[in-house]
């Protein structure tokens, strides 16, 4: 089924310190049902083994408000980051892009 995910794109990558990708997966796979409302804005994931481990997320959202929002709603509950996450990580980068009006992942 098609879905629309509002025009608002995030890009965000994560890049791992050593031995931190089982874990984080971990930490992710625990919080994704109980953090949904925020999840369900997940486009992809994208997992990299060449390099740097790293993992790539896509979200997408109808608004930067909602974008934020959510994050702050998920944060304060203890939703989010997962279990696991900020600890893994040794760095990370956030792209917001807009989608053009024929770009066929609204």
């Amino acid at each position: 089924m098609a879905r629309h995910y509002g025009g608002i794109f995030e890009f965000r990558t994560y890049h791992l310190v050593p031995g931190g990708l089982s874990p984080t997966l971990a930490g992710w796979e625990e919080a994704v049902g109980p953090a949904r409302r925020y999840t369900e804005h997940l486009v992809t994931a994208l997992y990299a083994l060449d390099g740097d481990l790293r993992i790539t997320h896509l979200w997408g959202f109808s608004s930067l408000g909602e974008r934020n929002e959510l994050r702050r709603e998920h944060y304060q509950a203890g939703l989010w980051p997962p279990r696991g996450g900020p600890e893994n990580i040794s760095r990370a980068t956030s792209t917001i892009a807009l989608a053009e009006p024929d770009f066929p992942l609204q």
